[in-house]
């Protein structure tokens, strides 16, 4: 859970501990163990336990292409603010409202036309944001769906469910800036596993440079 590249907090320590103290999580495969106890330590919210969705095998794919570069693109800039070990883009200070378009709809686009596919996307306040990037033909890597809100959250991260994307979202109108990224950081202080040494591979000796048997 937490990589030796990364010194944790005695308090990180004792708060985790207590967490699986009132809460089993070792059925959960292990990326999506480290988002769901992520999510639960920045919420102090057990119940998110039975509401985040998510599937190990995108998570894998997801923390593969993230640890390789890939560009992490946040709604805001509170959601920034918590993602405390990788540059990010935010575009939202650019953006600009109009007829049918949020401001935070607008950043998306904007964010998209700079970063392109293969992104992870992080949306922790705005549904709208969510909503513009289903509609864009970006092949994320990764979105972390966790808009908050009574109006067209819970309805955005069913419409990011339905679309199939490899995402990591939650059934209800929770959510928030510090839960989104957390899930991203779940996935960056994972570690990273070793690449196991390549076994050399024997040369073949030719039949013209083996060494000449006597004839008898």
């Amino acid at each position: 859970m937490f990589p030796e590249s990364r010194v944790v907090h005695p308090i990180e320590r004792e708060s985790f501990r207590r967490l699986r103290a009132r809460l089993d999580t070792s059925h959960f495969p292990p990326l999506t163990r480290a988002v769901v106890e992520r999510v639960i330590h920045s919420a102090a919210d057990l119940a998110y336990a039975e509401d985040l969705v998510m599937d190990e095998a995108a998570l894998e794919k997801a923390h593969a292409a993230l640890h390789d570069g890939a560009p992490v693109v946040v709604d805001v800039e509170m959601v920034a603010a918590g993602i405390t070990r990788r540059e990010t883009v935010c575009r939202l200070k650019d953006a600009e409202s109009g007829p049918g378009l949020t401001r935070s709809a607008h950043a998306i686009r904007l964010a998209y036309e700079q970063v392109g596919p293969g992104a992870l996307w992080v949306i922790g306040c705005a549904p709208t944001a969510l909503e513009e990037l289903l509609t864009l033909d970006a092949a994320p890597a990764l979105v972390i769906g966790l808009p908050v809100g009574f109006v067209g959250a819970a309805e955005s991260k069913a419409a990011l469910r339905e679309s199939g994307l490899p995402a990591v979202s939650n059934v209800s109108e929770k959510g928030g800036s510090a839960v989104a990224a957390a899930a991203l950081n779940a996935l960056l202080y994972h570690s990273v596993p070793p690449v196991p040494p390549v076994s050399p591979v024997p040369t073949a000796v030719s039949e013209a440079s083996a060494p000449l048997k006597e004839k008898p």
